[in-house]
């Protein structure tokens, strides 16, 4: 079986012309991973947008980069396919660029790694305070395995 991947844009913004490289992307980061019957949802949004669900549910009032909101639900379709819910994720553009600039990296880098993270997250993984930071290595689980993958999906062009 494959994964479910659903990708959307916040209302009223401009779709980007990638967006159709999303779908087999995470599909690859998923197969590589290990998941199979996964659902998932992607948003790409604004600041303002990622800022007010960081407050909704974060309670911190300013924007970020990537949100994800586990579901962790299982179901059944109407063909009898089990499916895991694994949850949502959401992706600021605006934050996307400035963290590409930070980080000196393309955009398409960025964004590979942004996917990773939230799916990463949807799956259990957790960082705690530790963050990606510009020429440190990571230390916690979550992260090396977000690096690893980086290394093995350097050559996807999302972009």
């Amino acid at each position: 079986m494959a994964n479910q991947i659903f990708v959307s844009v916040e209302d009223g913004m401009n779709e980007p012309e990638w967006i159709s490289q999303i779908d087999p992307f995470v599909q690859k980061v998923l197969s590589e991973l290990g998941y199979d019957g996964e659902e998932i949802s992607i948003m790409f949004c604004s600041d303002k947008m990622i800022q007010e669900l960081n407050g909704s549910y974060r309670n911190i009032d300013s924007p970020t980069d990537v949100l994800s909101f586990e579901n962790g639900e299982d179901y059944t379709d109407e063909e009898g396919n089990e499916w895991f819910q694994a949850g949502d994720i959401a992706i600021s553009l605006e934050t996307l660029a400035k963290n590409a600039t930070y980080f000196e990296v393309t955009e398409n880098e960025e964004l590979k790694r942004l996917l990773i993270h939230g799916v990463l997250h949807l799956n259990g993984y957790d960082h705690g305070e530790e963050h990606i930071e510009k020429n440190v290595e990571p230390v916690c689980e979550m992260l090396k395995i977000q690096k690893n993958m980086m290394k093995k999906m350097e050559t996807e062009n999302l972009f």
